[in-house]
């Protein structure tokens, strides 16, 4: 048996007001929300940023983590600067790879850091 394809990631935030602007920021289709979620749909997978207490103790370990998304992107400098231009924290700049792409991480208001990755031409 093999599993399906990823369906959603899940990204945990304590205010979805403070969240939404910089998730509507990465240019992908806000298809659903509540009062506890957003839901972008981004071509493969759904990103769905999820409102979390930070008062909870099984909830407040949840934000403000290295997500371990990685978001494709065809030119990490140019995304990096549209992204910065648009008032988004990044977190350590493009750097080239021992496998030959590059990656940079950028971070939302609360915390949660999520990787954009140039794969190399093959």
């Amino acid at each position: 048996m093999a599993l399906g394809p990823i369906y959603a990631v899940r990204i945990f935030v304590t205010d979805l007001d403070k969240a939404r602007p910089f998730y509507d920021s990465l240019g992908y289709e806000q298809v659903n929300a509540s009062d506890d979620f957003l839901i972008y749909r981004t071509g493969s997978a759904d990103l769905i940023i999820e409102r979390a207490d930070p008062g909870n103790t099984d909830e407040a370990d949840l934000i403000g983590r290295f997500v371990g998304a990685s978001f494709a992107v065809g030119d990490v400098k140019q995304a990096c600067r549209t992204l910065e231009n648009l008032g988004v924290a990044i977190d350590s700049p493009p750097e080239r790879q021992p496998w030959g792409g590059m990656l940079a991480h950028i971070r939302d208001p609360d915390g949660n850091v999520l990787t954009l990755v140039e794969v190399p031409d093959t």
